[in-house]
């Protein structure tokens, strides 16, 4: 039995775990379910040496997981991302024993697509972040339900502009049919409660992040509320994992695509890559900036003198998101916040 250095990928599912270990030379020297837990990953992994690098597929859990063996054991934990990992498989074919392996050998011959592996309190905030994230989609499936109970009983409101107070209150009188006034009841209630809930949460993320440096960095700018100014933290996490602006603007999915080919130059829009909800907070943020920076507002009308305003809007937040990075990385503690 080998005990030299070994390489190992963890096959992560919510019961179980499937622990493949690779010699140096590729040799598989174990490929088997364990329980899931981190006790049980270092029995085995043990026996066969000292992991010279672990590889798990980041999915639900995974991350915690990692943090966890890695705290347990110092052992280097790494997490690979699913998307770039998939590709890299030579068949169609897929089974834990399989996905443990590739991800053994890829670590093994330092070609594993890597991707960050937060802290416990970015985790957590992230968590708060998208919990926000899925109340506000349900209020606006909410808002999208009750408009269209007014266009089928042929309903307006001429008096107030659509989710003022005059129109909630006229809402609540509004000829409707029997079933359709009680469903509009219902709607109101749900949506009362929704908005209460955000609320919450959105005092939790302030309070939550009151004491953190870069969050208060970043709601110095110009622009920049509390909810953008969190999301950016929870989601960025650590800008000095980044090496350049370039590659900042590029995961939060604002960077243009590059669609040339021969003689042909065309650009093909943005990145079809990145956290959408993170893309959609920053480009909403370049719609606000020239209102309250000069220099933003030069550069939209220079743009949109050629451009359409949507290309315009997205070319603001990539330059933004690299002049953010230059300024939060003048201050080392900031950056390795």
């Amino acid at each position: 039995m080998s005990m030299g250095m070994v390489h190992v990928g963890l096959d992560y599912h919510e019961d179980s775990i499937r622990v493949c270990v690779l010699r140096r030379d590729g040799r598989e020297l174990v490929n088997r379910d364990v329980p899931n837990d981190a006790r049980s990953v270092r029995s085995l992994v043990r026996r066969f040496g000292r992991p010279q690098g672990i590889a798990i597929e980041a999915c639900c859990g995974a991350a915690d997981f990692a943090a966890e063996l890695h705290q347990q054991t110092g052992w280097p934990v790494r997490l690979a991302h699913p998307g770039y990992v998939k590709r890299l498989k030579q068949g169609p074919d897929k089974s834990d024993h399989d996905d443990a392996w590739l991800l053994a050998d890829l670590v093994r011959v330092d070609y594993l697509p890597e991707v960050w592996l937060a802290d416990a309190a970015t985790r957590q905030l992230r968590r708060l972040v998208r919990y926000r994230q899925g109340l506000i989609a349900d209020r606006k499936n909410i808002k999208l339900r009750m408009r269209a109970l007014l266009r089928e009983e042929r309903l307006w409101c001429s008096t107030a502009r659509a989710w003022t107070e005059d129109w909630k209150e006229w809402l609540k009188t509004a000829a409707l049919g029997e079933h359709s006034r009680w469903v509009m009841d219902q709607e109101l209630r749900r949506l009362e409660r929704l908005e209460e809930d955000i609320r919450a949460v959105e005092q939790r993320m302030e309070s939550a992040t009151a004491e953190d440096q870069l969050t208060q960095r970043l709601l110095e700018q110009p622009g920049i509320g509390p909810i953008t100014a969190v999301t950016l933290r929870a989601e960025i996490g650590r800008f000095d994992r980044f090496h350049s602006g370039k590659q900042l603007a590029r995961f939060c999915g604002v960077t243009p695509c590059n669609a040339s080919t021969g003689r042909r130059q065309a650009d093909a829009g943005l990145v079809k890559a990145g956290n959408r909800e993170l893309r959609a907070l920053v480009i909403q943020a370049a719609q606000r900036l020239p209102r309250h920076v000069e220099k933003w507002s030069t550069l939209k009308q220079r743009l949109t003198r050629t451009k359409p305003a949507n290309v315009a809007t997205a070319a603001i937040a990539n330059r933004w998101l690299r002049w953010l990075y230059h300024q939060v990385l003048t201050i080392r503690e900031l950056a390795a916040a």
